[in-house]
Formats: structure tokens, C-alpha cells, sequence
């Protein structure tokens, strides 16, 4: 028990030190034994639980998006009306990414440099996060409250594209102040849940 506690230990100690080198480096300048030092670690225990560095790379994107669903999970628990979820989900998001900057530099520009997470890599636990949005739509359309017509699977890369082009921003602004996240989250859920109303006059009473 304590063997395996301590190879998880140690894998998570490599995987934040990744983190770190990845959005201070970038992927491509980054080298093992910079993580390795960073970590704490010789060179060669890397390797003993990633095959290379973008395999490290595709393993933090895996992590981030476990406790990404995780997180969501718990911030939309106990909420049923479609409309709020929609403004959590949004205000969850953005959250991760203040709160997070280095994994979201990673996640957002150094994650899209890599030829096998776009050409070969199935990103199911991404498609699960976005999936939390389509169900949302789905009980929306069901309750009355959203347009019967809107396909579920486009809106919900709509609203994820929304998402994913102001974090992407923000990240690259290098400036925390120049926009508040906080006030995106409310805009883009607003401008989301408007355009998705059956009855936009229910706006105003939600």
C-alpha cells in the first residue's frame, strides 16, 4: 500500500513540475531533465512512469480534465434548473482558469502543439465535460424552456468555443487585469441562454 502510494506521489510530483516547465517553456523548448529538476527527481524516473514527453503532456491533459469533470460535478450538484446550471457551468469554467493559469497555459496553447493530441489522440474526457453542457440543453428542451430546434451537440461546441476563445485570450494577454473573467462568465452565459430561450421574456424572471 505504501509502494503504491508513494509511485502515485511521485507521479503527481512530476506531473506538477510539468505543468510549471510546460507554461514557463513551452512544450517544444521544455527538456526532461528540466522537469526532472523542477520535480526533484533524477532524469531516468521519468521515465519510469511516462514513455516521453508528450506522453507526459497527453497525461496532464488527462488529469486536468479528471478533475475538471469532478469539479463541475460537484458545482452543478443540487441545481436542476437548466437555465442557472448554464451560468455555473460558465462561472465554473473561467473560475479553473484564474485559479489555475500555469495548467490552463498548458491546456489552452501548449496542448494544441502537439501533432498527436490533434491527429491521433481521442479526447473522451473532453467530450464528456462538453457533454455535461449538451445534457443541459436536452432538459432544457424538455422542460420548454429552450428552442425544440437547436441541436444539442452544436450548441454545446458553440458554447465551449465561447469559452475556449476568452481563456485563450486571457492566458495570452500575460495581464490578469485586463478583463475579468468573472464579468465573461456572465456575458457569454447571457448571451447563451437569450439565444436559446423559447420565450425570451422568461429571461427576466430568472
Amino acid at each position: 500500500m505504501t509502494s503504491t502510494n508513494t509511485r502515485s506521489d511521485k507521479r503527481s510530483l512530476i506531473t506538477e513540475a510539468a505543468v510549471e516547465v510546460f507554461a514557463e517553456k513551452g512544450f517544444h523548448q521544455a527538456r526532461v531533465s528540466d522537469i526532472a529538476r523542477r520535480a526533484g527527481v533524477a532524469d531516468g524516473t521519468i521515465y519510469l512512469y511516462f514513455k516521453n514527453k508528450e506522453d507526459l503532456l497527453l497525461s496532464i491533459f488527462e488529469e486536468k480534465m479528471d478533475e475538471l469533470l469532478t469539479g463541475l460535478g460537484e458545482a452543478l450538484d443540487g441545481i436542476n434548473d437548466p437555465i442557472e446550471r448554464i451560468r455555473v457551468f460558465a462561472k465554473f469554467h473561467f473560475r479553473q482558469v484564474r485559479d489555475n493559469r500555469s495548467a490552463a497555459e498548458v491546456l489552452q496553447i501548449e496542448l494544441r502543439l502537439s501533432n498527436k493530441f490533434l491527429k491521433d489522440y481521442r479526447p473522451e474526457k473532453l467530450w464528456a465535460y462538453l457533454g455535461v453542457f449538451g445534457q443541459i440543453v436536452r432538459e432544457g428542451q424538455s422542460a420548454g424552456l429552450f428552442r425544440a430546434e437547436l441541436d444539442p451537440f452544436t450548441t454545446m461546441w458553440a458554447f465551449f468555443g465561447g469559452l475556449d476563445e476568452i481563456a485563450m485570450q486571457w492566458v495570452l494577454s500575460r495581464k490578469a487585469d485586463r478583463f475579468s473573467l468573472e464579468e465573461a462568465a456572465d456575458q457569454v452565459a447571457e448571451m447563451f441562454i437569450r439565444g436559446m430561450l423559447a420565450n425570451p421574456a422568461a429571461a427576466t424572471n430568472n
